[in-house]
């Protein structure tokens, strides 16, 4: 079971619905279709998304048109360009629904406000800006050391849910190999 926004309001971050209520300006509902964009690159992102409902996906596209996809996102897990975020620069990424998808928009402000009323939100968002580091780190090292097999069995333990829900090129994108590469990947490990 995924937690809901305000789940993650108030059992995560711990924060009093008085204190919800002084954050409420900064955050808003919003529906995408499938294949919608949510965020383009070039644009500043100036929002973070929790995904309520549905799948966002989050990546690049090279100069030969070849898609690379960093993250997923499924419900309960937030996504946001956070260099374009935080540093006031033009993306390099997209962000689109792979599903349709309720997500909630959340301005930096909303962080910073809970955090500076609330300890225990400011020390549960600390905690889970070093998780996302080290598991982009961990990404990294598997994308530069991992064999194909090891690389899939890593993105089924990252994203145990999520695999019946995605086109199997998507997979390949975010594991760095082709449709057909996978496809024996998976063939392999069915075997063993």
């Amino acid at each position: 079971m995924h937690p809901t926004f305000s789940e993650f309001l108030t059992t995560k971050g711990q924060l009093t619905q008085e204190q919800i209520e002084i954050i409420r300006p900064f955050y808003s509902l919003k529906s995408y279709s499938k294949g919608e964009t949510v965020m383009y690159k070039g644009s500043i992102c100036e929002h973070s998304f929790f995904v309520e409902k549905g799948l966002l996906r989050f990546y690049s596209i090279d100069k030969q048109g070849k898609e690379h996809i960093v993250q997923f996102a499924p419900e309960g897990w937030i996504i946001s360009d956070r260099s374009s975020l935080y540093f006031n620069e033009a993306s390099e990424y997209y962000i689109d629904a792979i599903e349709d998808s309720v997500v909630v928009k959340m301005d930096s402000k909303l962080f910073s406000t809970a955090s500076k009323m609330n300890t225990a939100f400011s020390q549960m968002n600390e905690h889970k800006l070093q998780k996302h580091i080290r598991q982009m780190q961990q990404r990294i090292n598997m994308l530069l050391g991992a064999n194909a097999s090891e690389r899939y069995l890593d993105f089924m333990a990252t994203y145990p849910n999520i695999s019946s829900r995605i086109p199997q090129w998507m997979i390949a994108s975010y594991l760095g190999i082709t449709p057909e590469s996978l496809s024996r990947v998976r063939k392999e490990i069915v075997r063993q």
